[in-house]
């Protein structure tokens, strides 16, 4: 085991609070193997780079010696949960979970050991709580408690439905721990509620409350939305390389930095390297194919992202027009033809025909690679031409 003044700055990295700080360094000066627990409802079919800044955190877990457990939420999935909801969620059917599970347990191994893993699923005790221990669980807790939550008080504030079986989720959530007995949870900053109900429901059944090491979310392509793969702003682990590169090149400058503290593997002092080689004059684009590298290699291999990079050159910055995309045949309701703005928006290239002006304004719209600056441009009947909308989107349009 390595020591435990050595094993603080890995875990402390890309952390967003640790909860409490002396209780961890406590258990770490034991030299026991500590239990650390991620809990994850399989609520869709892939994992997202954002999914991986938790799973990073495991893998350094089990880097420094400690047992790491996989928590498959799957009873939890099927009450929904309602963390930074404002609406009710809809709970999963058990056929969505079992599905979504599966998939889940091919993807993580892609980052942690399969054989430093444990992989457990919490209906495993819930699914044999009988009543009165729900009942006894749910008397833990009072309805203000939970109405202190954020998104519970704003709905409760605002007039809008709370379900009964929504103050179950983090009970739940929370017994999972003592059920494990862990040591360590970790969370996103959203499920912080959730993580210390944990350390109370540990407290009141005479165990050692669980140390709380909550992680910042990652935000997603736009650089403001968390990654959601409901805002489109996501980049899934299982994605083909070249689409996972692109994607990662077109991230700010600003935000590399921020992906690189959260998803590289690479030490904090290679990054402030990096760093002092941009300040120097170095271009950031080569420091984000390094990135994209990184991340390639790690879910696909070193060859998928030699070829990735390849591709990109070749069609970016070289201008090339690809070979396929996707094609569209509009028909024209008035002679005089159809407004870009329309094509553009009813071709997916945006997402509305506001965006669409937006992007013509800013010189990011094409026809045949030549720039377009009319934003009230008419496209004749009878034309059939390459569209294309920043450095990623095309399709191939005809007007008729």
């Amino acid at each position: 085991m390595i020591a435990a003044k050595e094993q603080f700055p890995e875990i402390q990295r890309g952390t967003d609070e640790v909860l409490v700080l002396t209780e961890l360094e406590e258990r770490l000066k034991s030299g026991k193997p500590l239990r650390i627990k991620a809990g994850f409802d399989p609520t869709a079919p892939d994992i997202h780079l954002g999914h991986t800044v938790l799973i990073n955190k495991m893998r350094q877990f089990q880097e420094l010696g400690h047992q790491v457990i996989f928590l498959i939420g799957d009873f939890t999935g099927m009450i929904g949960d309602p963390t930074g909801k404002n609406v009710t969620r809809k709970p999963l059917t058990e056929e969505q979970v079992a599905d979504n599970a599966e998939t889940y347990q091919k993807q993580i191994f892609k980052i942690l050991d399969p054989e430093k893993t444990e992989i457990r699923f919490n209906s495993e005790w819930m699914g044999k709580m009988t009543s009165a221990q729900m009942i006894k669980l749910a008397a833990m807790h009072t309805v203000a408690r939970m109405l202190e939550r954020d998104d519970f008080n704003k709905r409760y504030n605002n007039q809008q439905p709370i379900a009964i079986h929504e103050f179950l989720y983090p009970l739940v959530q929370g017994y999972d721990s003592v059920a494990l007995e862990c040591d360590v949870e970790l969370g996103g900053t959203d499920q912080k509620f959730n993580l210390l109900m944990g350390r109370e429901l540990q407290k009141q059944y005479g165990q050692k409350p669980q140390i709380v090491i909550t992680t910042p979310l990652l935000e997603g392509l736009d650089g403001v939305q968390k990654m959601s793969k409901s805002l489109n702003n996501y980049i899934g682990i299982d994605e083909p390389a070249e689409e996972i590169f692109g994607k990662l090149m077109s991230i700010s400058d600003d935000l590399m930095w921020r992906y690189f503290e959260l998803l590289s593997f690479r030490t904090l002092a290679d990054i402030e390297q990096l760093k002092q080689q941009v300040d120097e004059g170095r271009n950031p684009r080569d420091v984000k194919f390094e990135l994209a590298d990184e991340i390639i290699t790690r879910f696909h291999n070193k060859d998928a992202a030699e070829k990735a990079q390849t591709a990109f050159i070749a069609r970016f910055q070289k201008g090339a027009i690809p070979d396929e995309m996707p094609e569209f045949d509009l028909l024209a309701e008035k002679d005089d033809g159809i407004p870009l703005t329309i094509i553009l928006k009813q071709c997916g290239l945006t997402s509305s025909t506001s965006d669409a002006i937006r992007m013509i304004k800013q010189g990011a719209a094409k026809i045949d690679g030549d720039k377009v600056i009319d934003t009230r441009l008419l496209i004749a009947k009878g034309t059939k031409a390459v569209y294309q909308v920043g450095k990623r989107k095309f399709a191939r349009i005809s007007v008729n």
